[in-house]
């Protein structure tokens, strides 16, 4: 009986070896392939990375051909200063709006007609940075206050989606707004939508 017990023992502690070291190792099927960022991959048919790249640069190449922001250039013999504003999801999925924030900014960026400063979450941190070296830097070489630059414009956003299905089959579209204002007058000086629209077939 006792050797009986002690074998059994060793095999249970056999199984919970070969348990513990699947788990450790995988033994799902699960395969990874990566692939080139700029290849499409319409997976769920939702919202993803190249939605995002073709409707900010879109409407970015838009703004910065607007006659306004040339009319600006103009009058001031400077590039106009942007600062990016809200962009709010009001579609019915998740979104993050973050990345489409930063493909705006940087679009801009890379145009070169429009400068940008940093949004207000990036500025209060820029500020704790510089009310610290305030206190504690060596004054030769902590940073001045009162030399921010202003933004002229506020550039803000939106995205909305509607969604249409009957047996099986659906069209998702997804609306992309933006908008520039002027900070000082509030004006409206340009705004527009691009849009993508995707047909999805589960049967």
């Amino acid at each position: 009986m006792k050797m009986t017990k002690m074998v059994c023992a060793a095999g249970l502690l056999a199984c919970a070896g070969t348990f513990l070291s699947c788990m450790s190792t995988g033994t799902s099927n699960t395969k990874v392939e990566r692939i080139e960022a700029s290849q499409v991959q319409d997976l769920s048919g939702y919202w993803n990375d190249k939605d995002v790249q073709i409707v900010c640069e879109g409407l970015i190449n838009e703004c910065v051909a607007s006659p306004r922001i040339s009319q600006f250039s103009a009058k001031h013999n400077r590039a106009p200063i942007v600062k990016l504003g809200k962009i709010t999801n009001n579609s019915v999925e998740k979104i993050d709006t973050v990345i489409v924030a930063n493909k705006f900014r940087s679009a801009i960026i890379n145009n070169g007609v429009m400068e940008f400063v940093a949004s207000d979450d990036e500025v209060a941190a820029i500020r704790n940075e510089r009310n610290q070296q305030e206190d504690y830097a060596n004054p030769s070489t902590a940073a001045a206050q009162g030399n921010e630059t202003g933004a002229d414009y506020l550039l803000q956003g939106s995205i909305r989606t509607l969604v249409d299905e009957i047996d099986g089959k659906k069209t998702r579209t997804y609306y992309v707004n933006a908008e520039l204002h002027d900070i000082e007058t509030t004006k409206i000086l340009w705004s527009s939508e691009n849009s993508i629209r995707k047909f999805i077939k589960t049967k």
